[in-house]
C-alpha cells in the first residue's frame, strides 16, 4: 500500500498497528484476505483452549476490535480504511468456534468466511452500510463469521 494511503497511520501506536492486523492488512491487493489469512495461525493457538475461553477471548477481542478500528479510523481519516482487518481476524475466529483444529476445516473455514464477508448478503451488507466507528467496523465481520460458523457446523455434521 502506498504511503500516501495509510495517511495517519503509525505503526508504533500499538492501537494502529493492532487494526491493521499487525501488518497484514497492508498489501495492496486483497488486504482482507492477509488479514484472514493471518488469523489463521493464531486460530490454531486458540484452538487449544477450552470453548469458554476461546469465547472469552472472542469476546474480549471484539471489545478491543471496536476500540482499535475506531481510533485507527479516526486517525486515519476514513471510516474502515481497507488496511484495518483487525475485523477479518475476530470474523474468522467467530467462524471456527468450537471446531478442533485441522487443515481441511481451516481452509473451509477461511473459504466461507471470506465468502460472507466479500459478498455481503443481507442483513451484513445493511450493517455495513449504517453503523458507524469501531462498531460498524467490527459488526459486519461479526455476522459475517456467524454465518460462516453456520454454514461450517452443518457441514462438520455431514461431512466431519
Amino acid at each position: 500500500m502506498k504511503r500516501e494511503d495509510l495517511k495517519g497511520l503509525e505503526l508504533s501506536n500499538p492501537l494502529h498497528l493492532a487494526a491493521v492486523g499487525f501488518g497484514s492488512g497492508l498489501p495492496n491487493k486483497a488486504p482482507g484476505t492477509f488479514g484472514t489469512l493471518a488469523a489463521v495461525p493464531l486460530y490454531y493457538l486458540l484452538s487449544f483452549l477450552s470453548l469458554e475461553t476461546y469465547i472469552i477471548v472472542l469476546i474480549v477481542s471484539s471489545l478491543l476490535g471496536f476500540w482499535f478500528c475506531h481510533v485507527a479510523s479516526r486517525d486515519m481519516g476514513v471510516h474502515d480504511h481497507k488496511a484495518i482487518v483487525w475485523d477479518e481476524f475476530v470474523g474468522y475466529w467467530i467462524t471456527m468456534v468450537s471446531v478442533p483444529f485441522s487443515w481441511q476445516w481451516a481452509i473451509v473455514g477461511f473459504i466461507l468466511f471470506r465468502f460472507f464477508d466479500i459478498l455481503k448478503p443481507w442483513p451484513i451488507s445493511w450493517l455495513d452500510k449504517k453503523m458507524q466507528g469501531g462498531f460498524g467496523i467490527m459488526i459486519d465481520d461479526i455476522v459475517a463469521g456467524i454465518f460462516a460458523a453456520t454454514v461450517l457446523q452443518i457441514l462438520i455434521h455431514y461431512y466431519g
